[in-house]
Formats: structure tokens, C-alpha cells, sequence
């Protein structure tokens, strides 16, 4: 049985012990090579990956196997009836989208779960369901690669088997192949990255793109607006492409470029394979763990997924004027919540980044019914707050070698709907872990185990 906290404690040793100076210097340099940076930050600003254990690792992954049932039955559920999925308060343009035929089995061919593990108690808590653009997959797989090049690491795996979880990158072309197969496609086809120009994880697709030539793809990364559709193609830099990686959030695209862009407009005549689909709207929205975890829907889900829904999904509604119930008791949602800051946050449900986030124990009474005010007027949702595990991090800067306690979570990719293969994890010294809010690191994870 391998102890995490002894394997830590022997990596910092190392480190301390007269490797720390050198494995920043070659991390620093080595991150900018490759523009492993999050717009002007470096996306790794520590000198350790995250650690599991196998029995960890695999308790994360049966958590996930858990649960998708359940969304995946609230999914179905929804696009077939239009009462149930107004429970996920979509926006009308989205209910346009989501009427459209499924282009292939999968709601989200890539996904990623953002959750909690407080290894103290064991206990995993999901908190949002990112369905429709994980990010950070092409960063962890390019650290994988520096990490295990540290001389730290390579002194490290005398004591310990260091198995990273890695490649990433892989489940992805997967993902954007089988879609592509299952929407109809015969071409050797031809992919297109889209986002906007300038975004901070323009690098990130850079290592997309790398990857894709590598395995015989052609690919090419593109701002939307740039993209023009004509006689059944959608031309991207000059030639038609098959396959959209979609990375611009089509809330934002919808929002900038209207229904009728040649992006929305190719997707609609089904001229081009996009992964995620319009679908995966229903779930990516946080009024989804509502729907999961209101007693009102229990009747939908067997024992099974009853018992993953308590166990990985904290209470949430989606805030309104109502009664509910809370621990077994019956509850007028408003009142109970404004009376309990410090137990509650609140998420819009479609922003991204931490934006409209408000974590009540960091704010007053008056601030806290304010927002509990705001929340009526827009889909946002109200969750129970849960455990936010630490761990030591070291750091090597200005001369100086440091351990503090980095507060972390733990988001797993998951593929197909099904499986997780691949962790992302994020730090922070911030109560709100997200790297697109400011600050933070992200780090590879590694499962190990003792030698000994």
C-alpha cells in the first residue's frame, strides 16, 4: 500500500536536497519552447505533478462510471420531452439547436468533470460538468512529457513506479474520428480548431494541431468569423474541412455571429461533423446537477443511480421561488438559503471562468441577498458548498526553495459519455480553483506506487 503522504514528502526532499534550482530553470525554459503559457502566464508554476495512488485513481474513475447513467437518462429524457428539459432553463436559441437530430450517439464525444477529493475522508464531489469544450488536455499531455524529463523525477522513480496519464491527445482524435464515422463521413477528412482569435488557449491548440499532422490529418486552427460556407462546404483557410474540433463556446458564437453564421449554418445542413454537438448545451448548462439531485426526479433514476447521485452530486437547485427538500426536510428554498451563506454558492448556469460566481462565506449578508436577488431574474443555480482539499506544492523562486499548501481539485476527462481516462488538476491559493479567473497552476497527474 503506498503512502501519498510519504512519497510527497520524499519527492520535496529531493528537491530540497539540491535538484530544485535546476528543475525550475529547465521547466521554465522548456515551457516556453513549446508555449505551454495560458496568454502571458506559464501554464505550470510548481515543481511537482499531482499524485494518486491506483486505488485512488480507480475510485475516481468507478465515480464517474457511477454517474453517467444518470445523465445520460436525463439527457435522452429531455430532448424527447420539451417539459422535462425546461427544468434545464435552456435559452431559446439553444431549444432551437437541441430540436435538431442528433448527428451521432454521443451528447459529448469530450468532456470533463470538475470535482473535489478530499482524500481524508474519501469523499468525491462533482461540481460542474464542463460538455461542451474541455480544456487542458494538450497542456497536460505536454507536461506529462517535461515533468517526467525533471532530474527530480528521474531520482524519484528509484523509490517509486510513476505511471502518467497520458496521452490524452489520443482520446481526442478518437473521439473526433468516431463522431466523424458515426455522422457519415468517408473522406480522409480535414480538421478545423475553432475559436477566436487571441484567445489565452490559442497555445493549446497549437498542440492539437502538431498532434493531428503527426498522425496524417490535416488540420488547421481558424477564428470563426474567418470561415465561409458555400455549395455545401465549410471553407476554412482556403479548403473545405470535415471535421470541426469546436472550442469556441456557441453561446458566445451565437451571441457574436447570430444563428445564421456559416459555422451554425454549415452544422445545421449537416455539411460538416462538429464535436461537441448542439446537444451537448443540455448538460454543459449547471442547471443539469438540479435536475440530477432534485427530489422531484428521484422517481426517474434506479437505486444505483440514486445512491452515485448523493454520493458524487452536492444538493443544487436552480434558485426560484419554491419549496424543496433539504437533508429529508421540507424547505421554502429562498428564506433557507439567504439564512445560510456560508453554506451555499452561486453559479450562473452558462458562464464559464468563475464569471458570476459568489461564494457566500466570502461575502456580507446584504451582498449575499443581492446576488440571491439577481439569481431570480437569470437561470442560476444554488449549491451546497463542499470540501476544498490542499496539498504542499513546492516552488523555486527568486533563490528561494518554498512548500505552501496549494488548495486543488480534481477533473477527470471523460469520453463517450462513459469512461474517464486522463485527470486535470488545478492549484490555486484562491478559494475559486480556475485558471481562466487569474492565477493558479495546472499539473499533470501521475499515478504511483512504492517500490518498496
Amino acid at each position: 500500500m503506498t503512502d501519498l503522504g510519504a512519497a510527497i514528502a520524499h519527492y520535496h526532499d529531493l528537491l530540497a536536497g539540491g535538484l530544485a534550482a535546476e528543475c525550475q530553470a529547465q521547466l521554465e525554459t522548456h515551457q516556453r519552447q513549446r508555449g505551454l503559457a495560458f496568454g502571458e502566464r506559464m501554464v505550470c508554476t510548481v515543481l511537482r505533478p499531482r499524485f494518486l495512488t491506483s486505488e485512488q485513481y480507480r475510485l475516481i474513475r468507478q465515480a464517474i462510471r457511477a454517474l453517467m447513467p444518470a445523465f445520460g437518462k436525463a439527457h435522452a429524457l429531455a430532448l424527447r420531452d420539451a417539459s422535462f428539459r425546461a427544468q434545464f432553463r435552456l435559452a431559446d436559441w439553444e431549444e432551437k439547436l437541441v430540436a435538431l437530430p442528433k448527428p451521432y450517439s454521443a451528447s459529448s464525444p469530450t468532456a470533463r468533470m470538475d470535482m473535489f477529493y478530499d482524500l481524508s475522508t474519501g469523499a468525491l464531489m462533482c461540481t460542474e460538468y464542463n460538455a461542451e469544450t474541455p480544456a487542458g488536455i494538450g497542456y497536460h499531455d505536454a507536461l506529462v512529457e517535461l515533468m517526467l524529463d525533471l532530474p527530480v523525477m528521474r531520482a524519484f522513480e528509484r523509490a517509486y513506479e510513476v505511471n502518467p496519464l497520458f496521452p490524452t491527445r489520443r482520446h481526442v482524435l478518437s473521439a473526433l474520428l468516431h463522431s466523424y464515422a458515426e455522422w457519415g463521413g468517408r473522406e480522409h477528412p480535414r480538421i478545423a480548431i475553432l475559436d477566436w482569435e487571441g484567445v489565452p488557449t490559442y497555445s493549446e491548440f497549437v498542440q492539437f494541431q502538431h498532434y493531428f499532422e503527426a498522425h496524417g490529418f490535416a488540420c488547421v486552427i481558424a477564428d470563426p468569423r474567418a470561415c465561409t460556407y458555400a455549395n455545401g462546404k465549410l471553407i476554412v483557410g482556403g479548403a473545405p474541412v470535415h471535421i470541426i474540433y469546436k472550442r469556441v463556446l456557441l453561446s458566445e458564437l451565437v451571441e457574436r455571429e447570430g444563428l445564421d453564421s456559416p459555422v451554425v449554418r454549415a452544422v445545421v445542413d449537416n455539411a460538416v461533423c462538429m464535436v461537441n454537438p448542439f446537444h451537448c448545451k443540455v448538460l454543459h448548462r449547471k442547471t443539469s446537477f438540479a435536475v440530477l439531485s432534485d427530489e422531484a426526479n428521484a422517481h426517474l433514476f434506479t437505486a444505483d443511480e440514486r445512491r452515485a447521485i448523493q454520493q458524487h452530486i452536492p444538493w443544487t437547485r436552480v434558485v426560484a421561488e419554491r419549496f424543496t427538500q433539504h437533508n429529508g426536510a421540507r424547505v421554502d428554498l429562498l428564506p433557507f438559503v439567504a439564512a445560510r451563506k456560508d453554506q451555499f454558492v452561486l453559479k450562473p448556469a452558462d458562464e464559464y471562468g468563475g464569471k458570476g460566481i459568489v461564494l457566500g462565506w466570502t461575502v456580507s449578508q446584504a451582498e449575499w441577498e443581492a446576488a440571491l436577488k439577481h439569481a431570480l431574474e437569470t437561470p442560476t443555480i444554488v449549491q451546497q458548498r463542499v470540501v476544498v482539499p490542499s496539498e504542499p506544492y513546492p516552488t523555486y523562486a527568486d533563490g528561494q526553495f518554498q512548500i505552501a499548501e496549494r488548495m486543488l481539485d480534481t477533473n477527470p476527462y471523460i469520453w463517450g459519455d462513459t469512461y474517464a481516462s486522463g485527470c486535470l488538476t488545478r492549484l490555486s491559493t484562491a478559494a475559486l480553483l480556475n485558471v481562466t479567473a487569474g492565477g493558479g497552476s495546472t499539473v499533470p497527474t501521475f499515478v504511483i506506487e512504492s517500490r518498496a
